[in-house]
Order: C-alpha cells, then structure tokens, then sequence
C-alpha cells in the first residue's frame, strides 16, 4: 500500500477583481406596476402597526421571496437605510413550502429585518416613483429586454429619476413576492430555549415590557433565553412577532438498547498497564464508574449540583462510551482499529432520566475554554426530540460557535429512535444538527443501517449525519458491542452512542499521532467513507457512507491510487495553484480523480437557513490556457464563479455543487471504459477555492484541508513518478508513515528531567 503524501507548498492569493453590473431582470421575464402596488401597499400596513406598537422601537419586516435566492439576488435598495446594504438589517432567514402556479409546493427564503420607520417610508417613496416611471413610460410593464436597454443608456439620460436606484427597485420587486409581520405559530406551553429577534432594545429591558424578569444566567449569546413556562405564555401571547426560535429546554438521552452478561470480571492487571504519554479524548456525558479495570485510564470529575442524587444508572452510558475511547478493541476484536489506547478526561454533565439542554450549553464553554490541551470531543448525548427544519438547535449552535473559536472537533451521535416511537424516518435530534461537528450514525455488523438510526438531512440543506460507524444491532449477543460499565462484567448494547467514540479514537489519532489538522482529519475520514462508489444518500441516514475499520485504511492507500493532502488558509476571494504535477503516459492522464474540502465556518443562528457564514467553492481538474489565461477544467465541471456568464440558480448551485456547505465531496465515476483524460500543454492540474462572505463579516484567514485521490485506471503505481515531478516543481513532499509518526510521538511526549 501507499503511503499518503503531505505537499507543502504556496498558495496565490487573489481578491475578486469583477464588478457587479447593472441590475437587470432574467430573460423574458417582466416587472408589472401593479404587483409593486401591492408591495408599496403592504408596506404602508406594516408601517401603520409598526407607528402604534413601540415595543422594539423599529419594525420587524419579513421578505417573503419568490424562490431560494441568492445573495446578489436579495434586497439592493428597498429596506436600506442612510446608504447601507439592506442585508445589514437581517435578523432571520427561514424557508417556506407553499404551492405555485401548478400546486407543486416549492421552497422559499424569507427574510426577517429590523428596521426604523423612517425605512420603511423610504421604501414606500422608492415604490411608488418606480411604479410611476413603469405606468408612463412602459404601458404598466416592464421587461427584462427594456431594463437591459437602460441598464445600457448614459446615465445623464434619465434626468427624472436615479437609474441605479429605478433598476434596483424593479429587480427587488421582481424577487419579492410579499411584505409581511410574521409570528411563531406554535404555542409554547413547556419550558423552552426561546431565541428571540435582535432589535435595539436590550433583551432585559425589552422582556420586562412584558413582564419577564430574567436574569443573565438564562440568557446565552445575547438573545437566546431560558423561559419557564408562565414567561413563555406570556411572550407568545404578547409579543409573537418577537419569537424567532424555540426548542422545549428538557430533552432526554436516547436510551441505548442494554443486555447484561454474567461473566465475571478478570483481574485488572492482566487486563490493561498504567497509561504513560497516550493522548487524551475528552468526553460529555453521563457519570463515570471509578470502579472499573481502567479507572486509572480515566479523569473524572462531577459537574453536577452535589444535592443530585445519583444511581447506578446514572454511571452506565458515560462509563461504556469512555470504555470504547480506552479500550474497546479489548471487548470488540472484529473492530480492532490499530489506533491503540488512549486517556480520557471525562466530565459528568447529566443524569441517565435527562439533562436541561441550557445547563449543559453553560457547561460545554466552560469546559472546553479549561482543557484547550484536548482537541477531539465526544459527544453521545442526545435529544429525543426532532430537529426543526427552518433553524438550528441551541445545542449546536453553540457547539459550532466553540468549534470556530477553540480550533476543537466534537464527534456527536446521530441520536437514536426513542422505545415505542413508530413514526418512520424521525429526524435526528439536538445536538446532530451541528454543522462543524462530525455527526455519526450506526450500521449493524453487517454494514447496514441500523434499525434504531435516525434521519437527515439539517435546514432541508446540509447532509447529516456525515458518515457511520458501527454501532451494532439486532436482538442476539453477536449482533451487540461488547462494553464495560461497572466491576460486575461485561455488557452487551448498541446504539449511536457507541458508533461516535470509535470514531473520536480515529480523529484523536490523525490529530495526534499522525500531526494532522482537524479540517484534514475530518476530510479523510470523510474521504475514505465515500470512497469511489458513494452516491447521494437519499435516506439521508448512512451519509457518506460507513469509515473502514482499521486505521491504516485511512492513513494508505492501494498501490495504484495517489492520495495526497493540502491545507492553507482563505485569505482573499481566490485561494489557488496551478502547480500540480499529474503523471502524463501517451500524452493523457490515465487517472481517475476525487477531491474532498472540509473548513469550519463561522456560524450565526439568527440567519436562520442561511447559517453558515462563508462559502468555499472548490475547483479541481486540468490547467488549461484560453485566451492566454490559465484555468482549471474542473472534474465536476464546476461553472461557479467562472468569468463567462452562466445561468445557474441558487437551488441548483446547492444541488449540484453544495454550494453554503463546509464539506465538498466531488468525485468522478469509475467505468469499465477507461478513457484517459487529454493532458493540455502544461501537463498540471490545479486547484482553486473561491470564498465567499454571506455577510461581510471575515474574521482573518479561514484554515480548509484537501484531501486528493488519483487512481490509475490501468492498476499501476505511479507514486514515485508523482513525489519527483511535484519536488522539481518546488513542492516539499512528506510520506505520512504510521511507524515513523509514532516515533515522533513518543518522542515529542518524553518528560525531560533536569539533574
């Protein structure tokens, strides 16, 4: 097998050099003045209930849309305010499913602003000047060809009315199907996680208007906030329109499916030695049984109120979860991985009857932000309820909000189907909707999808989970994972919860052992689930696909496959190099080729649907030079972000290059028919990331890892070929070997004593 190669080398650097042109309508399409009659006229009722409510002191406006638009499809000049970009004033997006013209429900965006009044004045004034120029001069309608006419006409020419600000307008009508106030249409009757719209009153102040008194232990990230509920009741009853998200706060663990064994317990010696310098997984979850053969594997600590009573059960799940981190391989030699032992800090946050989700939000901060030395978390808790489609869940926002600060990974299980639960397909719960983390669904032993699993995908959008592991199934002892819970012997159970730490024991040792980043970790384990057969996982259940087990199965390659890692960091709008060296036989490429992206975005909740806040476009293929420019002819024939003009919507965008997602996955498809890709002049191949900020809001550089796999459509290994040809064109080149990199492990982990 090969060995990975890590090329290190520069990345060019470029900003985004084109300039928007004038706003104008698709083809064939046409403005009518009437629909922006309407639009002027529900903005005048927003605005009359806006002029006696003065609770928020401004207006919340929600833009409903045509479609899913994208960015530079969205508000240009109605809703601005003193010559800034509306998309300032966003406080949430959310999609809707409603009918069209032909009663087939279709996907909408809509936008939540907060605005002043003097706003929404302007708007009004904007509408009806567009409304009159349209009724003088274009007989009520106005077409995509006439805005194409003026879009091309000197400015000086229309002495009437601002050209910009007329062709903004009709092409914001055009997008817009409706102004309107929009309220939570749930009633809220337990206590809940409530997220409420950012206005410009702060959120204590504005609360007590309705007279909720809550103080800053309940409040998390300014305007998410814990009611009982009585408060609830009152905020549905008095202020809807305030309400943007809300999740019940008591959410129960998926209750794993347990069979108890009689054998008895070996003596502990025999069984494990002392830990030395193994890396450490930290581990959230239930209490830990410092009675067990590895307890000296194990620190613990209680972070519960000590007035908590605790039972037996309350030790069992964390206790088998952190049992498969230390030594799992030990009870479960089928799955024995080659990643060998390691240490856990294990912190008890919950009872095994359930926990309150905002408490262990308070925690996993404080918790992370004091062991900084841990960097793969595990995460086996989960909430039987399901995930909302139009938001993510408090859970994990924030646990992408730490991923994005901490440079942390959490590993989080798919969650399971609750006992008696008959509903088919139910949808992961809390906290599996977190994008940054790698969510884990189990497959039986027999590589199937495990009847207790639950289902994607996250805001109708993102695929989760990402990839699976085994978790076991079934009803015999065969079909269950062998786990220690207390002194009393083995037990044999199955669920999510033990598919996640065998893939935190992967992480920990990419990370650790192999010195990789998180964002290339992440990416090959991603990788290497998909392999060449992944196709879109319609169930939304196995995504990806299942890990292999053994680790040198993810770390090597077969002898005729070239796999090689790149890593660098977002600094401009184009991130590039045109400098890698394919080998070229009979002047073609005789290559099968497969890229896999991961980065970790910054997140905002209160986008709703539109949470992640960057896009990282990937381009992978051929240098080719057209018109004495150099391009790349992308393996998936990515047209994104090219210079010539396409026609591409944002939903096939999404569709067919994910695009918003912080995982790319682009593959071609092995056929029996080998037909060797044509090498250009060149003879490299290259690789662009175009970046994209959602909201202008870029904080440095974004770090990203890419995983490339070349196979050789005639089985021979050509590896060498490659670290030559990429060494004279400047590229230092790393063999990642498992022995080498142990060594320096140890070595790096040696205590040094000064006599």
């Amino acid at each position: 097998m090969n060995n990975i190669l890590q090329l290190k080398g520069r990345f060019e650097q470029r900003p985004n050099g084109s300039k928007p042109g004038s706003p104008r309508l698709p083809k064939g399409r046409s403005v009518s003045s009437l629909h922006l009659i309407e639009l002027s006229e529900q903005l005048k009722r927003i605005l009359q209930y806006w002029g006696t409510n003065t609770d928020i002191n401004g207006a919340l406006v929600s833009v409903h849309y045509t479609h899913i638009v994208a960015k530079s499809n969205r508000l240009k000049i109605l809703l601005s305010e003193n010559s800034k970009s509306p998309t300032k004033s966003i406080r949430g997006v959310k999609f809707i499913w409603e009918p069209d013209e032909d009663g087939k429900e279709i996907q909408k965006h809509v936008f939540t602003h907060y605005v002043s009044l003097k706003t929404i004045e302007k708007a009004i004034v904007v509408l009806n000047e567009t409304i009159s120029v349209i009724e003088k001069y274009f007989n009520g309608d106005i077409t995509s060809e006439e805005t194409e006419k003026i879009a091309e006409t000197p400015a000086d020419r229309f002495r009437e009315f601002s050209k910009s600000k007329f062709l903004n307008a009709v092409v914001d009508g055009f997008y817009v199907e409706r102004f309107d106030i929009d309220r939570a249409t749930e009633e809220i009757t337990e206590e809940s996680i409530i997220t409420i719209y950012q206005t410009g009153i702060e959120t204590k102040k504005l609360l007590s208007k309705f007279g909720i008194h809550i103080v800053d232990e309940r409040i998390i990230d300014g305007t998410t906030l814990r009611l009982n509920p009585d408060e609830a009741k009152l905020l549905y009853n008095n202020a809807s329109y305030l309400i943007a998200m809300s999740v019940t706060d008591f959410s129960r663990l998926t209750r794993d499916e347990v069979l108890d064994d009689k054998e008895e317990p070996s003596n502990e010696e025999s069984l494990i030695p002392h830990p030395t310098n193994e890396p450490v997984i930290g581990v959230i979850d239930t209490q830990f049984n410092e009675k067990v053969y590895f307890h000296e594997w194990v620190e613990y600590k209680n972070l519960l109120d000590p007035n908590i009573p605790l039972t037996s059960e309350d030790y069992e799940h964390g206790t088998e979860v952190s049992y498969i981190i230390v030594d799992g391989p030990q009870g479960n030699p089928s799955l024995d991985d080659g990643c060998g032992r390691f240490r856990v800090r294990h912190f008890g946050v919950a009872t095994h009857k359930g926990f309150s989700s905002f408490t262990v939000l308070k925690m996993i901060r404080n918790i992370v932000a004091s062991n900084r030395d841990i960097k793969v978390w595990n995460l086996s808790l989960g909430s039987r309820l399901e995930i909302k489609p139009n938001f993510i869940s408090p859970e994990a926002a924030e646990l992408d909000r730490i991923q994005s600060e901490y440079d942390v990974i959490f590993v989080v299980a798919g969650t399971n189907i609750p006992y008696g639960e008959t509903k088919k397909d139910m949808r992961i719960g809390p906290p599996a909707d977190s994008l940054n983390s790698l969510v884990v669904n189990a497959v039986d032993f027999r590589g199937k999808s495990a009847s207790y699993t639950r289902v994607g995908p996250v805001l109708s959008f993102f695929h989760k989970p990402d990839i699976s592991y085994y978790g076991g199934g079934g009803s015999s002892y065969m079909d269950k994972m062998v786990v220690c819970r207390d002194d009393m012997g083995a037990a044999y159970v199955s669920g999510t919860s033990f598919a996640a730490p065998w893939i935190s024991r992967k992480l920990a040792y990419l990370i650790h052992i192999m010195g990789l980043s998180r964002e290339v970790a992440k990416a090959l384990l991603i990788d290497a689930a998909a392999g060449w057969n992944r196709k879109d996982d319609i169930s939304h259940s196995i995504g990806y696909g299942v890990v292999p087990k053994h680790i040198s199965d993810i770390i090597k390659s077969s002898d005729d496959e070239i796999r090689f890692i790149l890593t660098g960091a977002s600094e401009e709008y184009e991130t590039y190099t045109y400098n890698l060296p394919v080998p070229v036989v009979d002047n073609a490429h005789p290559f099968y080729a497969r890229a896999t992206l991961v980065y970790f975005p910054q997140c905002d909740r209160n986008q709703g649907v539109d949470y992640t806040s960057t896009e990282m476009d990937i381009h992978f293929g051929r240098v080719v030079v057209e018109n004495r420019k150099a391009k790349i002819k992308p393996i998936d024939n990515n047209q994104q972000s090219e210079d010539k003009l396409i026609t591409l919507y944002e939903e096939d965008a999404r569709r067919m290059y994910r695009k918003w997602d912080n995982i790319k996955h682009i593959s071609e498809e092995i056929k029996e028919r080998r037909i060797p890709r044509k090498a250009y002049e060149s003879g490299l191949w290259g690789l662009k990331i175009n970046t994209k900020e959602r909201l202008r809001r870029k904080k440095g550089p974004l770090q990203f890892g890419v995983v490339v796999t070349l196979k050789e459509m005639n089985g021979v290994n050509r590896i060498d070929d490659f670290i030559k040809m990429c060494m004279t064109r400047g590229w230092l080149v790393n063999q990642l070997d498992m022995e080498n990199q142990l060594d320096v492990y140890a070595k790096a982990e040696e205590e040094i004593v000064f006599e």
